[in-house]
Order: C-alpha cells, then sequence, then structure tokens
C-alpha cells in the first residue's frame, strides 16, 4: 500500500511538473525569442535572401527588445504554420498572419491588429473587367493562391469555376500577375494596396469595398496563457507610446 501510494504521488509531482511548463520562462533563460515567419508576404514579413524586413519583422524586434532577449528569425512556410509552431520550433508565428477560428482551436491567437478584407490583385487597367466574384469566379479567368493561407481557402469556397494556380510562395504570385501568367490574385488590402504603389504594372480591385473583414494576428503554443497575456500587453503598450504608428507609417501602411 505504502509503495502504491509513492507511486502515484510520484505521478501526481512528475504530471505537476509538466502543467507548470512556461515558455516565457524558457524565452528568458535561453535569452532568445524564436519567431517563425514565411518572409514572402509584403509589407509584413519579407526575407530577399540576407535580411528580413516588414511590418511584423520591427514588432518582432520589438518584443526581443522588451523580453531583454535576442531575436531568431525562423523560416516557415504558410501551410506549416501550425504544424511548426506545435513541433516548437518558434515562439510565435508572425507575418500577416489572419485571425480564424481553425487557428484559435489549434494555437493561441493574441490581440488582433489592423482591419483589412479579401481583395484582387490585377494587372494595370484591368480593375474593372475583374471587380466581382462573378466576373472572375468563371473557367477562362486564371487565378493564383499561395498554398495553405486564408487566401487560398477564400478562393476554393468563392471562386470554384476559376481555373487555379497554386504557389508554394506568396511572393511569385503577384509576379505572375504581372507578367500575364495569371488574371488574378486573391489577396488582402495591405498587400493589394502595397504592390499598387511599389509596382506600376499592377492595380488592386476592391480594396475600397472588400470581399471580407478581419484581423491579422500572432500564433502562440496552446495553453501558454503568461506568454499570450505578455504579448498582448507589448501590442497595448506599442499602441500608448506611438510605436505603432511609427512601424505603420516606415512599412508604407499608414
Amino acid at each position: 500500500m505504502k509503495k502504491t501510494s509513492l507511486l502515484l504521488a510520484s505521478i501526481v509531482l512528475s504530471l505537476s511538473g509538466v502543467a507548470q511548463a512556461d515558455q516565457l520562462q524558457d524565452i528568458q533563460k535561453s535569452g532568445v525569442l524564436r519567431v517563425g515567419t514565411t518572409g514572402d508576404y509584403k509589407p509584413f514579413s519579407y526575407f530577399d535572401g540576407k535580411t528580413y524586413s516588414g511590418y511584423d519583422i520591427d514588432v518582432a524586434k520589438y518584443f526581443a527588445e522588451q523580453l531583454g532577449v535576442e531575436l531568431k528569425i525562423v523560416p516557415t512556410q504558410w501551410k506549416n504554420l501550425l504544424t511548426d509552431l506545435d513541433s516548437d520550433k518558434y515562439d510565435i508565428a508572425m507575418g500577416g498572419i489572419t485571425r480564424k477560428m481553425q487557428r484559435q482551436l489549434n494555437a493561441e491567437q493574441t490581440q488582433g491588429y489592423m482591419t483589412f478584407g479579401k481583395c484582387f490583385l490585377v494587372a494595370k487597367g484591368k480593375v474593372e473587367q475583374y471587380n466581382s466574384l462573378e466576373k472572375v469566379n468563371r473557367s477562362s479567368v486564371r487565378v493564383g493562391v499561395n498554398i495553405g493561407g486564408t487566401n487560398e481557402a477564400f478562393a476554393d469556397s468563392h471562386l470554384k469555376n476559376a481555373t487555379f494556380t497554386r504557389f508554394d510562395n506568396n511572393l511569385d504570385v503577384p509576379k505572375a500577375v504581372a507578367e500575364g501568367k495569371i488574371d488574378v490574385m486573391v489577396t488582402e488590402t495591405p498587400e493589394g494596396l502595397f504592390y499598387q504603389v511599389t509596382d506600376k504594372r499592377l492595380e488592386a480591385a476592391r480594396c475600397e469595398t472588400p470581399f471580407t473583414n478581419g484581423q491579422f494576428g500572432y500564433l502562440i503554443p496552446k495553453g501558454e496563457q503568461r506568454l499570450l497575456n505578455t504579448v498582448n500587453f507589448m501590442m497595448d503598450e506599442m499602441k500608448l507610446k506611438g510605436v505603432e504608428d511609427e512601424f505603420l507609417i516606415h512599412n508604407s501602411l499608414k
């Protein structure tokens, strides 16, 4: 009986240790904040082959500075965002990630930032030709989407009759529109307007009246409430101190 009680006590203590695992504490102990990002979504996260830049990269640097740790960028892909997070490849996923229920069920999502909507990116002068779901939802229209993101899900749901080209790298989609390889890129208002300003060959359709409304957020491992609370706190502080506006202006988002 005594041996059984000792065994049960040992199991309870072991389980208690697991329950007390704290990702924020691990970050502080290691001195490194690992941020997973795709690096293919301007103007939020962009990798030029040497360095990362964009609004969320600025935010990631700010988070690391506030926590007093170094920042380590970990490359990932849209289709692997949740699996890589769950596999402990990084502490937080960042880079223009849409808040949605499926992600909430599999991870923790921070408070939202920046309201946006789904729209189209098309060749210059073709806005009227592709400014509605009805005009694009045709077999003759070539639609491009990045694999694993919410843009692909939107296209699959609303543009079932269109002819699809699916891209692993989101950066290849606007390039394909500009080169005439596809007619329409399913995108979001910040990205659509960014390419309209930076590439004279491209134009955004329906950015003023997008098809949906949503917000971006960051992904935290499921159950890591203290890390989630801390990130939300830092996001609030960014707004109060004007840091958020500085980053928005720096990345041509305001």
